[in-house]
């Protein structure tokens, strides 16, 4: 079986709902880090890529007609080149990510191009068609921004809750406080204002062009527990602990990377940065999303054979502080290898784009610290959850060996 190596990763800012990328259609996102991508591959032939492989998770909008497909056209690449368009809600592009890597295992592609992208500002709201024309009583619109929508009545009531709703169950379940919910949020802002600063993900974004957005727009350096404090909670108003504050902000933003076997190294003209090692995924009760990624990465983890104890490096979604942390506690694991670099709660969370954003930022943090082995996780709304284990090449033993 062929080897499946990450190669790079690139992204866009991300931007506030209704604010920096508002005014940018999701496949012109999608296009821009598709022309990225093959711009920091100077040497490419763009007849060798095998094909693209993008997550969205709404489709509803101007993403419709398989974005993949409208991103590459759109960026100029032959119109040989096949895409298709994954959705597995929060996690469509880390799904993308495994799809792709079977492919290149079974010797079915050398290179492939995945990632995802989400608008949620231009999400539409739709109309339901009618079962009898000319009704006679009024419809509603359904927004396509998040979460349930033309919910089906046979659904289990419990399982259609809100996202939110969900994550104060699970709080309540697993313990966990507001307090210790509002200190992760704070880290999270912290930790990705400190990364900017120092220049971490300059290699990583590229902005888009005609917008004046340059870094994450959400971030608030200097946030404190504190702060956070003052914030009412937005799902339960008695004995609630989730507020905007602790949850990841609605977003707009796309990513993209190469994948490829050994060979890709010679097409693409790189080295690769990291094997994937391991794939897993998970479903359990819906209203219990949060908690999908823990056995996601356990089974990833088994697959890699490596347990948590040779983990040196997290990136877990933060769809929430809450589920984030119940995740952390399940796994044993120390909390500070988890999202050095900052989080979706500070960054933002553009549905499709945040499973590229999360391999792309394991693959690069490997490289910084020279951990071998780590492990990128998101929760997925409906029960879901997936995850991949990276291994560093460069830390990897023949690596070391080669280098003497």
């Amino acid at each position: 079986m062929n080897q499946a190596f990450v190669y790079d990763a690139v992204r866009t800012p991300f931007g506030k709902f209704g604010s920096g990328l508002a005014g940018v259609r999701p496949d012109d996102l999608a296009a821009h880090v598709i022309k990225e991508s093959v711009k920091r591959a100077p040497g490419l032939d763009v007849e060798r890529i095998d094909e693209v492989v993008f997550g969205n998770a709404n489709g509803a909008g101007e993403e419709n007609r398989n974005v993949a497909r409208m991103g590459t056209l759109l960026a100029g690449l032959p119109v040989s080149i096949p895409g298709t368009t994954v959705n597995r809600l929060c996690g469509s592009s880390l799904d993308a990510a495994i799809i792709a890597s079977r492919q290149i295992n079974t010797g079915d592609a050398d290179l492939m191009l995945i990632g995802g992208v989400e608008s949620m500002s231009r999400a539409p709201w739709v109309l339901p068609k009618t079962e009898k024309p000319y009704p006679a009583g009024d419809l509603n619109l359904a927004s396509t921004t998040l979460g349930w929508r033309l919910v089906n009545q046979a659904m289990d009531p419990d399982w259609t809750i809100s996202l939110g709703e969900a994550t104060e169950r699970l709080a309540e379940k697993y313990g966990v406080t507001r307090q210790a919910q509002d200190e992760f949020a704070a880290a999270s802002h912290n930790l990705a204002a400190k990364a900017w600063d120092e220049g971490f993900y300059d290699h990583l974004v590229a902005p888009v062009p005609g917008t004046d957005l340059v870094r994450d727009e959400t971030i608030r350096a200097g946030s404190s527990a504190a702060k956070l404090a003052g914030l009412k909670t937005v799902f339960r108003t008695g004995n609630g602990t989730v507020t905007a504050g602790n949850a990841s902000p609605l977003s707009d933003g796309a990513s993209a990377a190469w994948l490829g076997s050994e060979n890709a190294a010679g097409i693409l003209g790189m080295d690769p940065l990291a094997r994937i090692a391991g794939r897993g995924a998970h479903a359990n009760d819906p209203q219990y999303f949060g908690y999908a990624p823990v056995e996601a990465a356990n089974k990833a983890l088994a697959k890699a054979g490596i347990g948590w104890d040779q983990v040196g490096a997290v990136e877990l979604n933060e769809a929430f502080a809450a589920q984030s942390l119940a995740c952390i506690t399940a796994w044993d694991i120390d909390p500070g290898i988890v999202n050095r670099h900052g989080g979706a709660i500070a960054m933002g969370h553009p549905l499709g784009a945040s499973g590229g954003r999360l391999l792309g930022t394991l693959a690069r943090t490997l490289q910084a610290t020279g951990q071998r082995w780590g492990v990128a996780a998101i929760c997925i709304g409906v029960g879901q959850g997936l995850a991949i284990v990276l291994e560093n090449v460069t830390a990897a033993p023949s690596a070391k060996t080669e280098k003497g």
